[in-house]
């Protein structure tokens, strides 16, 4: 059994890069824990409406997924580039502390958006051997609307190299990427049922599974 840590930049970001995979995660047994970092605030031009479904949202997809434990970071959706880049890193840092996770997912470093670029090279500066020793493997997952927008991509861009069979799990996952009502939309949207269902296949085709989720592994310690 495995502490597992998910660095999502919003949430619903971890549903649409690793959905499936957390849902076969906690079907195994293993500890799965999710790291929100941004939130978002009247301050930023969000209605209270808006702020209280988009609570309800996460409260849902927790439920479902059955977190071990959610951290709130709390800083300001979209403006992450304004914030001390070494709050950022403290307290990623401290949540790994806290679960002892051996197993961290992070957003793709190439991600066109600024959040999920910031988030991406606070988590890599925990993961040094040194600071935190319980982790083992580091993942990049990718989400749908932004890595495949990424501008340097002969650099930064997602090159997969694992391949996790989400076959059983596909449609739960999609049932929760559903509760994030404000982010879906109808094909050809990126963030569509089809387009998801799309990329499930074609990340099945290229790994021998009807479907699945794709990820690189960055780093890995074998004892």
């Amino acid at each position: 059994m495995s502490n597992v840590l998910i660095i999502a930049p919003h949430a619903d970001d971890e549903t649409f890069g690793c959905g499936g995979t957390i849902l076969k995660y906690v079907k195994e047994g293993h500890r799965i824990y999710w790291v929100i970092v941004t939130s978002m605030t009247e301050e930023l031009g969000f209605s209270k409406e808006r702020i209280n479904s988009r609570e309800l949202e996460i409260e849902k997809a927790a439920n479902e997924y059955k977190f071990a434990k959610i951290f709130r970071l709390g800083f300001p959706t979209t403006e992450l580039d304004k914030i001390p880049f070494r709050d950022l890193v403290d307290k990623i840092s401290k949540c790994i502390v806290e679960t002892k996770c051996e197993i961290l997912y992070i957003p793709n470093y190439g991600d066109i958006h600024s959040d999920h670029r910031i988030v991406s090279k606070a988590s890599m500066c925990c993961t040094k051997w040194f600071r935190h020793n319980t982790v083992k493997k580091v993942y990049v997952y990718e989400t749908l609307s932004e890595t495949e927008f990424g501008i340097n991509n002969s650099i930064d861009g997602f090159k997969p190299n694992v391949f996790v069979n989400i076959e059983g799990f596909l449609e739960k996952k999609l049932s929760i990427m559903n509760i994030f009502k404000s982010e879906i939309g109808k094909a050809p949207f990126p963030r569509s049922v089809d387009v998801v269902k799309g990329l499930s296949t074609f990340r099945g085709g290229a790994s021998g599974y009807k479907n699945a989720e794709a990820f690189m592994l960055l780093r890995e310690r074998v004892e």
